[in-house]
């Protein structure tokens, strides 16, 4: 009896708006996925930095099944205990004021423009200025488009949202040059680690170069912790690895552990520009997303996820660094904890096929930056498991480039 033919996956009726793989993933476990025809991958993308817990974790399972069997969702109308338990928990651990929740990583991000926006319009600035960065990427939203420095997903959705001063990363004479003698710039807006743009993170000298700005002029410092965030650096936030703290911080991804979630986490200058009419969401703040949120900060301690996160990512690290630099091709070998990009110095797309070919997810991101953005979870097995998968695609990817 000849074997059933392998499961083909398409999706002819949702929108194309992704280049997806051939791939279709039924369940996971740990740091381990399956697709349609049981095929299994060690998955070092974590649905790119969102399954802090891996997959099926499960303390975040039985939590989230008494949340759904008592609440889903209501709407804020009323009070969310939820809410008021994780705003404390980022509030500690962020050393800021208060919390608005949405639902994603663009929400936050767009939630942060307006307030900037308004934080300008109450000091009297009618046409206020953001500064932001080249190969930043803040969301898919006009507004949020338009802050992100990447002209090809911006092109074909002009006109852009005026408003906006481009500024390279790490420059701080750039930023001076860029905004000097200009009374309507209002705030400064990046991402600690730029995720899509390269992985590119922000000296810490640069880091603190832009507190001392903001802080001068009077503006508002908002980072963009959406990818880089929740402990895949080895602390809650990687801006703290400088010593500082941001007016505005937007959250998402690994917050919830694949439950849809957003936060923007204020600072003193920026807690109280929102006014009850000023900004809202249906969904952000429902009671299974604020459970998704509290368990994931709970267990992340509980197992000392922070500590694993810079572990296992120097690990990795370091065996890249000692495998890969020096070869023909290869650029950098960058990151923090568990946020590593391997820059070559050409496109290749490809490897995100042929790593899967070989039971390893991952991805590529700015035409040719290999990202590894794994669970938090991940073991010192499971580590060098992704070289070991990784290490030999790239060889022969190099190798065929000549």
């Amino acid at each position: 009896m000849s074997a059933a033919a392998p499961i083909v996956p398409s999706s002819p009726h949702v929108m194309n708006t992704y280049g997806r793989l051939p791939i279709a993933l039924t369940h996971g476990k740990g740091c381990r996925v399956w697709d349609v025809n049981g095929k299994e991958y060690l998955d070092a993308l974590a649905g790119i930095a969102v399954n802090t817990l891996g997959h099926g974790h499960p303390k975040l399972v039985k939590a989230l099944q008494q949340q759904v069997a008592d609440m889903i969702h209501c709407c804020n109308y009323y009070h969310v205990p939820g809410q008021e338990e994780l705003a404390k928990l980022l509030v500690e651990r962020s050393g800021l004021t208060n919390v608005f929740f949405c639902s994603t990583g663009l929400e936050a991000n767009e939630a942060a423009l307006k307030l900037a926006r308004k934080y300008g319009h109450d000091k009297g600035i009618e046409r206020p200025e953001i500064v932001v960065y080249e190969k930043a990427f803040h969301g898919r939203s006009i507004a949020t488009l338009s802050a992100t420095g990447n002209p090809k997903v911006q092109a074909g959705f002009g006109p852009l949202v005026e408003g906006f001063i481009r500024v390279p990363m790490n420059d701080i004479e750039a930023l001076k040059k860029a905004t000097a003698g200009n009374p309507n710039v209002v705030a400064v807006f990046f991402e600690t680690i730029q995720g899509e743009g390269g992985v590119n993170p922000m000296r810490v000298e640069y880091l603190q170069g832009v507190r001392a700005l903001c802080d001068a002029n009077d503006w508002l410092m908002m980072i963009d912790e959406v990818q880089c965030g929740m402990g895949r650096t080895g602390k809650w936030f990687a801006h703290q690895w400088a010593g500082i703290q941001p007016d505005v911080m937007p959250l998402a991804k690994g917050l919830g552990s694949g439950v849809p979630i957003g936060a923007v986490v204020a600072g003193p200058k920026a807690a109280n520009i929102f006014a009850p009419g000023n900004h809202g969401t249906t969904f952000g703040g429902n009671p299974l997303s604020m459970r998704a949120g509290i368990e994931t900060i709970r267990i992340m301690e509980e197992d000392g996820l922070l500590e694993n996160a810079a572990k296992m990512g120097t690990l990795i690290q370091t065996k890249l660094v000692t495998a890969l630099m020096g070869k023909k091709g290869v650029k950098e070998v960058r990151g923090q904890g568990l946020m590593i990009g391997i820059e070559l110095d050409m496109p290749c797309g490809a490897i995100t096929q042929r790593a899967a070919d070989a039971g390893l997810l991952l991805s590529v991101t700015a035409d040719s930056v290999i990202r590894l953005v794994p669970p938090l979870i991940i073991t010192g097995a499971e580590a060098d498991e992704i070289v070991a998968r990784l290490l030999p695609i790239i060889d022969t990817f190099l190798k065929e480039q000549g």
